[in-house]
This record gives structure tokens, sequence and C-alpha cells, in this order.
């Protein structure tokens, strides 16, 4: 076993070698412009983008036409909601989302209501679930979109996409899926789902950074949307721009290893999840789980350790790569938005850390990790006021603080 040990899969993977493998030639001998028509290079690196678009497509029972590539998630998800507003911006303005979705979700939407868009933030329970009613509810005949992720970034917690895709077809409102850590992990069937565009992304997937699709309804009902920039008309003209054709190889073949080994690799992730979970409850008392106890992704394990400084620990267990909210917002010291929108504390929130396992971590560096979190934790607790006086029977929310 190696030091420091990774567990922060959900940021982001390291690049399988037979994806590595796949990508090489694409570097230096086929490295034709797909757009180039004219001569064998560009005629090679096209053939290599169609057969990449129908292997990414085939994952989600998507055709590979109804793929268009993209630099990765981020821009799939502003493509796929800036671009459905902007085109059916006669139809209406009023888009349904969720508090805990994904910045590159929340931050669109944000944008949106300032330019005179109207958009719903579901309620969450306390696993971060939508309630399907509410949802119902929340449709009016100006509503052009529901925007709901497959699988939480932070909490694992996985939304029930198939009635969510019900409610809006039956009502002839668009489904946009944020699957970037769906994809690959959890079975995804964007027909049997009736999700009408859905974004992903390489590197969630042991694939490389800096390429993405966005999947787009091509029939029943036809998806519409207007690009969010311009050029040479690349895609179909939904995105411009010379393609990363290695990137796209290296994606397509990240997307052929995963629909080899999901079965086996969420079993095995589970057990390992289940494990470490049951480790920590039997050493440490005041720990919670945060995320749906069994609807949750495979490799995700969120907890909150009470009377412990989320900062402190990450330090105590400086050998092990883990994080506290997401990568995405883990400069700021903000308390997790998700776990806020769950109705955890600030307090909890901040000592909130998330464990994420992926294809390359193995049992002992889960055995080490919980051994590591227990002295760690536990020397924590030995220096909190707080947690003495609890262990000694006393209500904190009894206690009057004074101030000197």
């Amino acid at each position: 076993m190696k030091l420091p040990i990774y567990l922060d899969y959900n940021a982001t993977t390291p690049m399988d070698p037979r994806v590595l493998e796949a990508m090489m030639p694409y570097f230096t001998e086929t490295f034709g412009n797909a757009a180039s028509r004219n001569h064998a290079f560009g005629w090679k690196a096209e053939e290599s983008v169609e057969r990449s678009r129908e292997e990414i497509g085939s994952i989600i029972g998507a055709t590979g036409k109804e793929i268009i590539f993209t630099s990765g998630a981020t821009e799939s998800d502003n493509l796929a909601i800036h671009g459905a507003a902007e085109f059916h911006k006669e139809k209406g303005n009023h888009i349904i989302t969720a508090p805990t979705e994904h910045k590159a979700v929340l931050d669109m939407c944000h944008y949106l209501e300032q330019n005179g868009y109207e958009i719903t933030y579901l309620d969450v329970d306390k696993y971060g679930c939508v309630d399907l009613q509410q949802i119902e509810d929340a449709i009016t005949d100006k509503t052009i979109l529901v925007t709901l992720m497959a699988a939480n970034n932070e909490i694992g917690t996985i939304h029930p996409l198939k009635e969510i895709g019900q409610i809006t077809r039956s009502k002839g409102v668009l489904f946009h899926c944020d699957a970037t850590q769906g994809v690959g992990k959890i079975p995804i069937d964007v027909n049997e789902m009736n999700i009408d565009l859905l974004s992903m992304t390489a590197h969630k997937i042991y694939g490389p950074k800096g390429v993405g699709a966005l999947y787009c309804r091509r029939k029943r009902p036809r998806v519409r949307i207007a690009p969010l920039f311009h050029g040479g008309g690349h895609e179909r003209g939904f995105r411009s721009g010379t393609l990363n054709v290695s990137g796209i190889v290296g994606f397509a073949k990240a997307v052929e290893i995963c629909k080899q080994e999901m079965e086996s690799e969420a079993e095995r992730l589970t057990s390992l999840r289940e494990g470490l979970h049951q480790r920590l409850k039997d050493e440490l008392d005041y720990i919670y789980l945060n995320g749906h106890p069994t609807k949750r992704l495979p490799g995700n394990l969120n907890i909150s350790f009470a009377y412990v400084e989320g900062e402190a620990l990450i330090m105590g267990i400086s050998d092990i790569a883990v994080s506290s909210g997401s990568a995405c917002t883990s400069a700021s010291l903000e308390p997790s938005y998700v776990l806020r929108a769950l109705g955890v504390g600030d307090d909890l929130a901040h000592s909130s850390i998330r464990f994420g396992m992926g294809r390359f971590t193995t049992s002992e560096e889960i055995e080490y990790t919980a051994q590591k979190m227990i002295s760690a934790v536990t020397r924590l607790r030995e220096m909190s006021p707080l947690y003495e006086m609890v262990s000694e029977g006393v209500d904190l929310s009894t206690v009057s603080w004074t101030s000197h």
C-alpha cells in the first residue's frame, strides 16, 4: 500500500491505463482535424469521433447522433439550461430545480433569474431527496424545463429519475439531468427515464479531463436548444470549435470499460463503503451519515463527526485525500450549501468528510483510513470541552453561554 491514499473519486478519477493506451496514437499519428473533409488525416479523425459518439451514447441508451461534444459537464449544463431557456422563451420563462444541484446548474439558474426568468427551487428532505408531488405541483403553463441531477456529488443521494421523467413527459416539459456523477456508476436509460437533455464528463469515469458531452433527444420529442457560442458550425451547429479527438477517443474507451465493469464495481464499492461506515460506527459515537442510507452512489460516504472541526480533522489525516464539501467550492470556508439544504446545522456541516472510493481503492486502504480516522477523531475530541460535557450527559441546548 502506497501513501498518500486517494479517496476523492467524486472530485476526479485517475485515468485508467487502458484509456491512455487508446488515446496515445491520436496525439502523434492520427492527429487530423475531424472537420477536415479533404484528406485521409481528417477522414480518419472523423471516423474515430463518430465511432466514439456511438459508444458514449450507448451507455445511456442514446444514439451517436444525439451526442454533442463539449469541454466538460459544466459546459454541458450551461448549454442545456441556457440553450433551452433561450430557444423556448416564447413558450415560457419558468424553470424548476433543487438547492442541492451542482454550482454549474445553480449559477446558470441565478444568471437566468437576473434576466427575467422565474426559478423554483424545490425542497429536499433530510436525505436530499425531492418530493415528486412537489415537482408536479410546481409545473405551470410557463414551465419550460425541470433540471435535476442523477446523483449528488457531495452526499451521493440518487434521484428517482424514471418517476421524474414520467411527470415531465406527461406535462410536456423538458427534463435535463446533470448525470456527471451517475453515468458509468449506476444504470441510466434516457428513453426509459424520459430524459431530454443529459450532461456528462469523462474525468469522473477514469477518462481525460477537458472533454464532456451533452445528450440532446432527437425524436419523441425532438429537443431544440440554442447554441452558447458560435463559430464554424461544428456539432450540428450546437457547439462550434475544433473537436478534441484524443479526448473523445479516451472518453469512449472509459465508457466501454464502465459498461463491462459497472455491475461488479458497484458491488465491490458498496461493500467497501459499508465496511468503512460500520468500522467508524463501531468505534466512534456522535457520527452522522449524510445522504440516503441505501439510494446512494456505491463509492460515496459522507459523514459528519460531531464535536470535531472539519479543517483540523483533514489536517489530522493528511496522508489521506478526502474532501469536505465539493471540489468546486472547497476554496471557501463556508459550510456546504448541500448539507445546509438538508437542514444540517453549521457545526455538523463544518465537520463533514466525503470519502470517495473508486476503481483503484483497495480494502487495505479502507482499513488504514478507518484506523486513521478513529485515532484522529478521538484525539481531537480529547481536546474538546463540548465533547466532554456531552459525554457527561450535559444537554448543550440548555447551556447559556456568556462572553467576557
